[in-house]
């Protein structure tokens, strides 16, 4: 019996042998992996979509093709094609999107906190700035990454954002006074802006703009001028106001957490490396994108004027308490609302940038 039981065991270590052999022989199995990936913006317009369509898609397929055993290849959906501007933090939340880049600002509830920047505009003009800055403010608050995972069934590969915000209207304006009752349409966290200037606000998103103008349900609309111009908002409403709200970077690319696991971890390291080099494009090619906007309104014929330095610091003084309103709101909704806002005063005050109205949480 002993002597049996030391010869099945001696047999099942030459087989556990030879399985290693083999597999030392020949490498794991290549896989293809398909990958569902979207957007509720139009990839053109849009500059953080544009950059899914051509960096993190083009960059994520050749790199796996050529640094692993595996190939990968991306349905693309944007443009809602799949999922809404409302609806795409749920739909790569339950698995209908691998991938999913949408504006934060479509999520006022769930992504209250991750809306800071809108809580204190008149900020820095350029968006390479702005999103040094926002990064920092999101390594000092691991809370604001943590929320995807935790919540939302997914990472947070990259941030993205807006250029700088200005105002379009149907029709022309000379003073702040002139805005009253004026019907202003925006994307939600900025609608704030206007309480100053006495217009009324309107929620709405990119793709209701053009009819909404034209057809007069709001006469204005809180745009960046790369948008103002994809979208030819111009074409109702020609009038453009530079005011220099500044650039939000409140949109983000996140990847599914079930997706991600699913895969050899040499693939998830190009893809998180990938979504890191998306979020280093996005302020420079955001900050490219006002200058092709502007420019591109004026060979279009919208006609462009600049709010004066005067009337700009008083509207930014009317949104002093602001800041602070916002981040006992989010106090109060057990997000760490404070300590997010405070980092990013303080990550505005490291740039030297001289605010028209210095903003105090007090």
């Amino acid at each position: 019996m002993t002597k049996k039981h030391h010869s099945g065991r001696a047999g099942s270590a030459a087989a556990l042998g030879a399985v290693a052999g083999l597999a030392l022989a020949f490498p794991a199995m290549a896989d293809n992996f398909t990958f569902r990936i979207g957007s509720g913006h139009p990839s053109g317009p849009a500059v953080y979509v544009g950059l899914v369509e051509t960096v993190f898609v083009p960059e994520v397929t050749r790199r796996v093709a050529e640094e692993t055993e595996h190939t990968v290849n991306f349905i693309e959906a944007y443009g809602g094609a799949i999922a809404g501007v409302a609806d795409t933090l749920e739909a790569v939340e339950s698995g209908l999107l691998d991938f999913g880049a949408y504006c934060f600002c479509f999520e006022p509830a769930k992504l209250f906190l991750h809306n800071f920047p809108y809580y204190a505009p008149f900020g820095p003009q350029g968006s390479a700035t702005a999103m040094e800055i926002t990064r920092t403010v999101y390594d000092e608050n691991p809370w604001l990454t943590e929320t995807f995972e935790r919540d939302y069934g997914q990472t947070l590969l990259g941030l993205s954002g807006w250029d700088n915000y200005h105002l379009g209207t149907t029709d022309p304006w000379t003073s702040v006074e002139d805005l009253q009752g004026v019907r202003v349409g925006g994307a939600g966290p900025n609608l704030p802006w206007l309480e100053y200037a006495g217009a009324v606000p309107v929620q709405s998103t990119l793709p209701d703009g053009y009819m909404s103008l034209q057809t007069g349900i709001y006469n204005g609309w809180l745009m960046f001028p790369s948008s103002y111009l994809g979208f030819r908002f111009y074409e109702p409403a020609p009038y453009y106001t530079l005011i220099g709200f500044g650039p939000m970077m409140v949109n983000g690319l996140t990847a599914n957490m079930n997706t991600m696991a699913r895969l050899p971890e040499d693939v998830q390291q190009i893809i998180r490396e990938v979504g890191a080099e998306y979020e280093r494009r996005s302020g420079v090619e955001l900050d490219a994108a006002q200058v092709r906007g502007l420019a591109g309104l004026r060979e279009a014929g919208a006609i462009l004027t600049e709010l004066p330095a005067e009337s700009r610091q008083q509207w930014a003084e009317s949104l002093a308490e602001f800041p602070g309103v916002q981040a006992r709101d989010a106090d109060g909704r057990g997000m760490p609302g404070t300590d997010v806002l405070n980092s990013y005063l303080q990550a505005v005050a490291a740039t030297g940038y001289d605010w028209p109205h210095a903003y105090s949480l007090e």
